[in-house]
């Protein structure tokens, strides 16, 4: 083990003594210096993980959400010098984490919460002319072949409970006791200007930006909303995307 694993090991488990050969500048005791550090690494993971995951810290309390980001931190050290980022992976975390079961849609808030982070640092692109997206869909040559291209700030998390509701809850919304949990909902997360926004979506909308994301032309991710949702009505879907500046530019398989 080379000596910076072994610093890093200790850095993130209490439980394991400090690094051999520390030594301090004044002769003090250098388990103590340690130990102050290792405890300003923790505190500083565990409010970056509160800092991105507010409302999950208020759904379990501060004190339970502390001891459980401090279990993340110390099984998930950063890999990235760039913190906005870290706890990615914390809604897994939370899935799988027992103490929590009795919340079964913690992990997909935590989802939501990441889903914001991500949109708030995407690139900035400038929303297609609605023009030009008219004069493609006219063009019936290329319909089969249209692809619409997103806003890279677009987040779409699929849940068996009503995450957007909860989350828009604790924003002081609506009152807390009126939203039913266990309300199946689609969230879209995107970024307006510096604002970043959330709605919940139609599951057959849901479905087809979703298609759109993942690269697939205009008619199969109509299709794939329409076989999810057969109420699905693609017009609607276009309207409220040009509506939100959300389509960037469009593809037609021979040009861009």
């Amino acid at each position: 083990m080379s000596t910076q694993t072994a610093f890093a090991q200790a850095v993130l488990d209490a439980q394991l003594p400090p690094p051999s050969g520390l030594v301090t500048c004044n002769g003090s005791d250098p388990t103590l210096r340690f130990a102050v550090y290792r405890n300003n690494v923790m505190v500083s993971l565990i409010d970056a993980l509160a800092d991105t995951y507010p409302v999950v810290q208020t759904l379990v309390g501060e004190a339970f959400f502390r001891a459980m980001a401090r279990e993340f931190a110390q099984n998930h050290p950063p890999r990235s010098a760039v913190m906005a980022y870290y706890g990615r992976n914390f809604a897994d975390f939370v899935a799988a984490f027992p103490p929590v079961a009795s919340v079964p849609y913690l992990a997909d808030v935590a989802r939501l919460e990441m889903a914001r982070v991500l949109a708030y640092h995407a690139a900035d692109v400038a929303a297609i002319d609605p023009q030009v997206l008219q004069a493609a869909l006219a063009n019936a040559q290329q319909l089969l072949s249209l692809q619409l291209v997103l806003h890279p700030s677009i987040q779409v998390i699929e849940s068996s409970f009503a995450i957007v509701s909860v989350w828009t809850a604790h924003q002081g919304a609506v009152s807390a006791l009126e939203v039913d949990p266990d309300v199946a909902q689609t969230a879209l997360v995107y970024r307006a200007g510096l604002t970043v926004n959330t709605l919940a979506l139609a599951a057959g909308t849901g479905m087809f930006v979703k298609a759109l994301l993942a690269g697939q032309t205009l008619a199969d991710a109509a299709q794939a909303a329409s076989d999810l949702d057969p109420t699905f009505d693609l017009t609607h879907a276009l309207t409220l995307l040009l509506r939100l500046q959300l389509i960037t530019h469009l593809n037609t398989g021979d040009r861009a």
